[in-house]
């Protein structure tokens, strides 16, 4: 008897000193902080969180928080405890372009990798019954003899698609006039109108308006991004060497987490964010907007992203050499 009241006495005991039982994660929705607004974009980081959250057995819902060129999602998240419930939504913009501006005070080192996401290749249009020039190098040449007369657009100054353009630009010696629009979509209306000679066309633009335009160049080395604009030329085709490889030259994300998150919440997130990216469905998805699954996993970050830095501060380089001959025309 008293032998039994002992071991009684002892479970009691271990049951009172175990506490609660360890929760595992994750036990409640888990937030991607996405850095724009509504549209294309937002909707494939909406197919890959709804495919990892499946993946994990809970929600994954995409938060826009625009603002500051992306800078403000990232900031967002990094005033988030370092749990593993906040996904930072990493677009080349706000991870990487931002600190090459001096406009953010990290660098892409200071977060720890999941997977590669998805990229938006950019391309260089024309109307689609131009007949001045034949294909891109028919256009540089003529620019190159006759320097300033080119306009384009890429959007905004400044922007990713003006450096990667002015980098082409470069390499071809061609100096042209950047005209800047409000939105893309004006500036499209006045390439159709014969105001512009050619423009930046994304993915989205193209796929809305084949018949619209003709593709001159896809900005991309990856072959899926060729796919996207239906086999248009792309940079890899082309017969000089103009300082633009792997993930530089377009738009891109990689998602990513606090880098103070636990190794074993991260590695849980990292399993089933590949999980995510390798079913042929959410693959589908993708292809069908227009975005080129990126196959990259966290072992690939720093050798992927590593050299993008490098490339935008040369592309920055281009702006300013662009920038420096205009002013020499016009001084003529």
């Amino acid at each position: 008897m008293f032998k039994k009241m002992v071991i009684a006495s002892a479970l009691v005991a271990l049951t009172l000193g175990a506490g609660p039982a360890q929760a595992e994660f994750p036990e409640r929705t888990i937030e991607n902080i996405f850095p724009w607004t509504a549209g294309m974009a937002m909707t494939v980081s909406q197919i890959m969180a709804k495919a990892m959250g499946e993946e994990l057995g809970v929600a994954m819902p995409v938060i826009s928080t625009p603002g500051a060129g992306g800078t403000k999602a990232f900031k967002t998240a990094m005033g988030r405890p370092a749990d593993g419930y906040t996904v930072f939504d990493g677009y080349v913009a706000p991870l990487v372009l931002q600190p090459v501006l001096g406009k953010a005070d990290w660098t892409y080192k200071d977060f720890k990798p999941l997977h590669s996401g998805v990229s938006n290749a950019f391309s260089i249009g024309v109307r689609a019954d131009e007949d001045r020039w034949q294909n891109l190098e028919e256009m540089m040449a003529y620019g190159k003899a006759n320097p300033g007369k080119l306009r384009y657009s890429s959007g905004s100054r400044g922007n990713l698609p003006h450096m990667v353009i002015a980098k082409v630009l470069q390499g071809f010696g061609v100096v042209a006039q950047n005209i800047p629009y409000k939105t893309d979509g004006n500036a499209r209306k006045d390439l159709k109108a014969g105001v512009l000679d050619f423009a930046f066309v994304n993915i989205g633009g193209y796929l809305q308006d084949k018949k619209g335009f003709k593709i001159f160049l896809v900005l991309s080395e990856l072959p899926g991004a060729k796919a996207s604009y239906d086999g248009a030329p792309s940079i890899a085709d082309l017969n000089i060497d103009v300082g633009l490889s792997g993930l530089a030259p377009m738009g891109w994300n990689w998602w990513l987490v606090h880098k103070d998150t636990p190794d074993d919440i991260t590695k849980k997130l990292n399993d089933a964010m590949n999980r995510a990216m390798a079913r042929k469905d959410v693959r589908a998805k993708i292809e069908k907007i227009g975005f080129v699954p990126l196959e990259w996993d966290s072992s690939d970050y720093e050798r992927i992203v590593g050299p993008v830095a490098g490339q935008l501060s040369a592309m920055g380089d281009a702006l300013t050499w662009e920038n420096e001959a205009l002013e020499k025309l016009r001084n003529k």
